[in-house]
């Protein structure tokens, strides 16, 4: 049953919805819904209805399989130019917790300061939520930020397309704005640019231990999510935020960080260079006192790229929360959280690195470490945010590096 949630009743929001009792179940749906329609680069068109801001729309069409976490995905700066699928058939069903900040101003339940998809494409949207912790329904949130949101649109059909042809643009059109064409690009256009801070951003550590020594690590912001900065700042550890195309070589610190962020990373040519000029620095140094490196997501492609790999482009990418990876030369294996669309060609690393870990769906890289010096990465998300925590691990390992 399209455009509609099943749940326990309760009482409904006055002029927000109507209900239809079966039972001792309500089916809830929002009234006088617009109709839209979705068109495909390809000419494929879905036709649903609207739940969220009525404004026409263009981007990249792409799926994500994660059960949760919508709140944390549509502010995920990762998905900026993106219309974002959602798989599974239910959402909105637990709302939208509140916009508050913790502690050096990091978002407490989102990952960024705003929504960064160009829109949400559900199956089924529950507008009466019910959750301790929630402060309004994906619609008025959705509203608010001028995002569009479509419902009643078969997703399983959807996304059998964009896996048969891969990710394409798409257009969100409404019915009673026939004259107005949205358009917009996604290859060739530098959407880190767009999403990394301006100005150089400083976090203190929590957790300090009082007889140890704080460490300061430099964040390449080229989209990074919260939880990152909370990852490294709750070990202990200062966190200076720079631009993406920030020289940071000129900065007293004690090991690099580079974020994940949306689009393809040969738009990052500066972020590249100056991460090249560190390690050919640190290359020259005795190895006891060379600086840690570690990459997530996009930063295990910018690093890569300073390693001398290539990157391609997935045919439909990796965005969920269940991608199985395992440990190079070992038979451990993790679940991850992952979302990106590109992904680093391991044979075309240079002889002093290798692959670190490997995705176990499609053989695709990973993450990968350098064969003498403590430089890392990981191509999914440790951090998670939503999704498992199995390899926040990784976290540890980088600040142990720190204080060696």
């Amino acid at each position: 049953m399209r455009g509609l949630c099943l749940e326990r009743k309760r009482k409904a929001k006055p002029n927000k919805v109507k209900t239809k009792t079966t039972s001792n179940i309500i089916y809830t749906n929002i009234i006088n819904m617009n109709n839209v329609t979705l068109v495909l680069q390809d000419g494929t068109t879905f036709h649903g209805q609207s739940f969220g801001y009525e404004s026409p729309v263009a981007g990249e069409v792409v799926f994500n399989t994660a059960m949760t976490g919508y709140p944390e995905s549509l502010t995920d700066p990762s998905y900026a130019g993106q219309i974002m699928v959602l798989t599974y058939p239910l959402v909105g069903n637990y709302g939208v917790p509140p916009f508050t900040f913790e502690e050096n101003n990091i978002p407490t339940f989102m990952e960024s300061d705003k929504i960064h998809a160009s829109a949400i494409v559900v199956g089924d949207y529950c507008e009466n939520y019910s959750h301790w912790n929630a402060e309004e329904s994906l619609s008025e949130w959705l509203k608010r930020e001028h995002i569009p949101g479509i419902t009643g649109i078969d997703t399983r059909e959807l996304t059998k397309v964009l896996r048969e042809h891969g990710v394409m643009m798409g257009k969100i059109l409404f019915a009673d704005q026939p004259d107005n064409i949205p358009d917009a690009e996604y290859e060739g256009v530098n959407f880190v640019d767009k999403v990394s801070c301006k100005e150089i951003i400083r976090y203190n550590a929590l957790n300090v231990d009082a007889d140890a020594k704080t460490p300061t690590v430099v964040l390449v912001d080229c989209g990074v999510k919260a939880n990152i900065i909370r990852c490294l700042i709750n070990r202990g550890v200062n966190v200076i935020r720079v631009p993406w195309n920030y020289d940071f070589n000129t900065l007293e610190f004690d090991g690099l960080f580079l974020a994940n962020g949306p689009g393809d990373p040969d738009m990052c040519v500066d972020a590249v260079n100056n991460i090249k000029r560190f390690i050919e620095t640190e290359d020259r140094k005795e190895e006891a006192v060379i600086r840690p490196i570690m990459g997530i997501c996009m930063g295990n492609q910018l690093l890569s790229k300073a390693a001398g790999a290539t990157i391609y482009k997935l045919k439909y990418g990796h965005r969920s929360h269940n991608q199985p990876v395992r440990m190079v030369d070992t038979n451990t294996c993790f679940i991850t959280s992952q979302n990106h669309g590109y992904a680093v060609d391991s044979t075309t690393l240079s002889q002093d690195w290798e692959p670190l870990f490997v995705n176990m769906n499609d053989g695709s890289n990973e993450g990968i470490r350098h064969k003498h010096h403590p430089w890392f990465s990981a191509q999914f998300h440790p951090e998670a945010c939503s999704g498992p925590v199995d390899t926040e691990f990784l976290f540890d390992k980088f600040v142990a590096l720190l204080h060696k």
